[in-house]
């Protein structure tokens, strides 16, 4: 049974929910997660338990010193709350972790378990792939949802991804199966380009957040970090010829694929986005596709059903702070979506890519970030 002692009543609560690994390429989707608990001075109110989750080879604890005592901190996946105050106020309940090692059915459960008792009327899971997607244009995020009612009425897609899944896939499904209404996020990153960190696709995850929450989300520094990341890579690219080439054919298919998307209708959503954000304050610089989007309710939770699906690799080592650009992979690495020789052995395979070689929304690998701290 959980008990959740010094949590107060929420209002409207939604949980936001992002997991490094597998499922989080250049560690957007967690940094995001890390940017609301951080701007809105989350309090940490539970963490799972790391031996029940972890394999302790693959994520590694670390040992740190306080005032001469030495500690460790296991790796772990923890939930905290946060209140977003204004004239419709409502709290948000963030969990970040790392993807779990094993017993992912029971992890869902326990996570699961939490929302119940919080009264969460809506999960969203962010998390980011590697793509095709050129670094000098707007990210891409789809929202996508297995509800086919929740679909229609918050204007998401159905996913229809069958393939290799992460955490991600798996709590979706997890919620679908207890009646939770659930929608995952998901920033596609240049695979060209893929170590963290990526602020330009955690810019772009947050504000496709807002639209689907409701919730005007203080940025910071991070649409100027975003510029500078953009500003680097450009740098970078323009000293290897190839690489520039392959870049500049990346947007000529881009360009070419969205030119159909510009019709009056979609130029106004975008425009009612941007006034939007303006009329929100300042700093607030649009960052990635987004639909015109709600907030929505649906029934308690029941059974999880068993899923045979089994997990994905696990999180492999690297994560970087700093907002400066890594050097941009060859472009030979670049044959499909998947990763290139620079993410190194311990990238999962694209779990996005479909026989067309096209990335898909339901999962995607990540450079994972071996992080043992949240």
């Amino acid at each position: 049974m959980i008990e959740l002692e010094g949590v107060p009543e929420l209002i409207d609560p939604v949980m936001v929910a992002a997991f490094e690994g597998w499922n989080d390429a250049g560690d957007a989707a967690s940094t995001a997660v890390g940017h609301l608990d951080r701007e809105w001075k989350g309090e940490v109110f539970a963490a799972l338990d790391a031996e029940d989750y972890y394999d302790f080879q693959v994520n590694r604890p670390t040992v740190w010193l306080d005032g001469g005592a030495r500690k460790i901190v296991w790796p772990t996946t923890r939930l905290s709350v946060v209140r977003v105050g204004g004239e419709k106020p409502r709290d948000l309940v963030l969990v970040r972790g790392i993807e779990p090692s094993m017993r992912w059915r029971s992890f869902c459960n326990e996570i699961l378990g939490f929302a119940h008792e919080l009264g969460v009327e809506m999960v969203v899971i962010l998390g980011a792939l590697l793509g095709d997607t050129p670094h000098t244009r707007p990210v891409p995020v789809s929202g996508v949802t297995s509800d086919a009612d929740l679909a229609r009425t918050m204007d998401l897609e159905e996913t229809r991804y069958e393939g290799p899944t992460g955490i991600v896939g798996i709590l979706q499904e997890a919620c679908t199966h207890a009646g939770v209404p659930a929608v995952s996020l998901w920033a596609a990153v240049p695979h060209y380009v893929s170590q963290p960190p990526n602020p330009k696709a955690t810019l772009a995850l947050l504000n496709r957040l807002e639209d689907l929450i409701g919730l005007r989300i203080p940025l910071g520094e991070l649409a100027e970090d975003a510029r500078a990341w953009q500003l680097g890579v450009d740098q970078l690219a323009a000293e290897d010829s190839e690489v520039a080439e392959y870049v500049q054919s990346l947007e000529e298919a881009r360009d070419t694929a969205e030119l159909p998307e510009a019709s009056g209708e979609a130029i106004a959503r975008e425009f009612e986005r941007y006034l939007r954000r303006r009329d929100g304050g300042p700093g607030q610089a649009p960052g990635g596709h987004a639909t015109e989007t709600g907030s929505g309710t649906g029934e308690g939770p029941g059974p999880y059903l068993r899923d045979t699906s089994g997990p994905g690799p696990g999180p492999g080592p690297g994560r970087g702070k700093p907002p400066r650009a890594p050097r941009p992979g060859p472009p030979e690495s670049s044959a499909g979506p998947g990763p290139g020789p620079e993410s190194g052995p311990d990238k999962g395979p694209e779990p996005g890519a479909g026989p067309d070689g096209k990335p898909g929304p339901d999962s995607g690998p990540a450079d994972d970030g071996d992080s043992s701290d949240d």
